[in-house]
């Protein structure tokens, strides 16, 4: 079976991130926040780092909800900057309360983080059909779009690269290589 080549160098742990969720379509908001956290904390390190910490961040992250999240004060913050099981980073930390708060606004504003998003592309994944990894962009003008959209109400860490990895995780975007087995079923989808 063909996939993706990226997953292939991260062992059994991308490879089943890749197989049954990168670029699956989400319409549930609390996994969009679990992605948008991840994706921030991702920044500037592997996936493959973020992956195997995911457990820990969803505990920290109140099983990502952002209801919860929201709700975290200083000294949450400084108590998950002291844990050992995510990644240590207060900025990081803070951009996602801060960013739980902003997606309750969107809520508040859309009916859900999920239909503002899909708004952008007007409820139609976009299909990258792209034959080989390096021609996939780290962004786009949807990309963007997105990013200054979200930073004008607020949000932090949600620049283009952050953004286009988040629509690629949840389906916006469809990049997977024409040939990978999953390019394949969701086209279909």
């Amino acid at each position: 079976m063909k996939r993706c080549s990226w997953p292939e160098s991260g062992g059994e742990l991308m490879i089943d991130y890749h197989d049954k969720e990168w670029g699956t379509p989400v319409h549930d908001d609390q996994k969009h926040f679990e992605f948008l956290v991840l994706e921030t904390f991702q920044a500037g390190l592997s996936w493959l780092t973020v992956l195997r910490k995911r457990q820990n961040f969803a505990k920290a992250f109140g099983g990502f909800n952002p209801v919860i999240v929201e709700a975290y004060d200083a000294a949450k913050i400084e108590e998950l900057a002291a844990d050992a099981g995510i990644i240590r980073n207060r900025m990081k930390i803070s951009a996602a309360v801060n960013n739980a708060r902003r997606l309750l606004e969107v809520q508040q504003e859309f009916g859900s983080f999920d239909r503002y998003l899909w708004s952008f592309v007007d409820g139609q994944p976009v299909i990258g059909n792209w034959v080989s990894m390096d021609q996939i962009p780290a962004k786009t003008e949807l990309s963007d779009q997105v990013s200054a959209d979200l930073k004008r109400r607020g949000f932090k860490f949600v620049g283009s690269t952050i953004i286009y990895a988040h629509l690629q995780a949840v389906g916006i975007v469809n990049d997977h290589v024409v040939d990978c087995f999953r390019f394949k079923e969701l086209v279909q989808v």
